[in-house]
């Protein structure tokens, strides 16, 4: 899953990418709101976390654009706690959620993570495939009970599919959203990565559709029609 971090206090926003990146997430960080409207114009994020008092362009601004553009990706706003009305007007912008400072950085990962999980209509931080269960909040995988080791990468693209189960993720698609905007992509290591986990979870819960990308199934259910 991939992020979005809009910040421009250098410390704050380096102390977010830090653990958004140890939570598990593919991290960009923006420090003002023109690299920011770029970057959402231009990238697909599974969710934005948008401080709005922002450099050359307001972080309302700035959302208000990515709304206008289509851009749908679930937004959580960083607001000073003495400024309600802000609030109010990022919400009207199209944010999903909001933040005051100072926060615990741990309740902002839990905010992310409910975003992430309402977006793709999940309820509950633990995502389960029949007895394969992922929990997003310890960033932990397991098949009927047993833990499951995993690398940073496979465990990435373990949760996308989680998130997206049932649904045909094309390659590109998860190229897109387990590697930041700097990583050095290519959509070959992905085949790599999906022979893995077939090994670590058994190779009936990855479908290929051929041409198409990879399907999450329930191997009891078999594949969605």
């Amino acid at each position: 899953m991939r992020v979005l971090v809009v910040e421009d206090e250098p410390d704050l926003r380096r102390q977010l990418v830090r653990a958004m990146q140890e939570a598990g997430y593919a991290v960009d960080s923006a420090a003002d709101g023109e690299e920011a409207a770029f970057l959402g114009e231009t990238e697909p994020y599974d969710a934005i976390v948008l401080d709005l008092g922002l450099p050359k362009i307001d972080g309302v601004t700035v959302l208000k654009g990515w709304r206008a553009g289509g851009r749908t990706a679930p937004v959580l706003i960083l607001t000073a706690r003495d400024r309600w009305s802000e609030k109010v007007e990022g919400f009207d912008a199209g944010a999903d959620d909001y933040l005051t400072k100072p926060f615990h950085v741990e309740e902002l990962l839990a905010r992310v993570r409910a975003l992430m999980r309402r977006a793709a209509g999940h309820a509950s931080s633990a995502l389960e495939c029949g007895d394969l269960r992922v929990d997003t909040r310890a960033s932990r995988a397991s098949v009927a009970g047993e833990a499951i080791k995993l690398t940073s990468h496979e465990y990435k693209v373990l949760a996308y599919l989680m998130h997206h189960q049932g649904r045909v993720v094309p390659r590109t698609e998860l190229t897109e959203h387990i590697y930041d905007q700097d990583f050095d992509r290519d959509s070959n290591t992905i085949e790599v990565f999906i022979g893995r986990l077939r090994r670590k979870i058994g190779s009936e819960r990855i479908s290929t559709e051929r041409g198409l990308g990879y399907r999450l199934i329930d191997p009891n259910q078999g594949p969605a029609g």
